[in-house]
């Protein structure tokens, strides 16, 4: 997982609220056994609109979303968070996001920012024609017109995604420890080695 410390660009003025999962990905791209190419897909019944906020050159390839409260609500799909990465988004803004989603996203190197709703409506003015910035070490969001906004996050996301770590990252961090245990559990137990057996133990 990339590392999370700084994001900034454009941003689509999303704006909508309740956004579920299956407006984010639509159910028959649940089949696919990878993450890559889900981008295509994501928010595939808004995009069939021509002047959708997603495919307007002025916005196209944002790596940040403006949303609507309750972001991410609905089912559990782990497939929402990769399609947005898939499409280049690394951090949405919004006044509140469904926890499982929530969940989904940080696990994905995602970072979800909670301002109020007059904050949202401000950014949604300002990334019309001007990129924005996320700064996760300060927690803050900054305008170029002197606009700044505080977030809260837990401390062990933070760490997470600023030093990109995943479940399996973090779990790796642990490896003398892991290894040391194992050497111990194999002296003191040796039939439970792999390969061995009772008789030969």
């Amino acid at each position: 997982m990339e590392p999370v410390t700084k994001v900034e660009g454009r941003a689509y003025p999303f704006g909508m609220k309740n956004v579920d999962t299956d407006i984010i990905i639509p159910a028959h791209y649940l089949k696919t056994v990878t993450r890559n190419g889900l981008g295509c897909g994501a928010f595939e019944a808004l995009r069939k609109d021509p002047a959708n906020v997603f495919d307007d050159p002025r916005h196209k390839g944002a790596p940040i979303i403006v949303a609507g409260d309750n972001f991410g609500c609905g089912s559990s799909r782990e497939h929402a968070a990769w399609a947005l990465l898939d499409m280049g988004v690394k951090a949405v803004i919004a006044p509140s996001f469904s926890d499982i989603f929530s969940g989904n996203a940080f696990k994905n190197g995602i970072l979800t920012v909670a301002l109020p709703q007059e904050a949202i409506d401000r950014l949604m003015e300002v990334v019309e024609t001007d990129p924005i910035t996320i700064d996760l070490e300060t927690q803050t969001v900054t305008t170029p017109f002197q606009d700044r906004w505080t977030f809260e996050i837990d401390p062990f996301r933070k760490h997470c995604l600023s030093e990109g770590l995943d479940e399996v990252g973090l779990t790796l961090q642990s490896n003398s420890a892991i290894e040391a245990y194992e050497a111990r559990q194999q002296a003191g137990e040796p039939w439970l080695a792999k390969g061995t057996s009772l008789a030969a133990a």
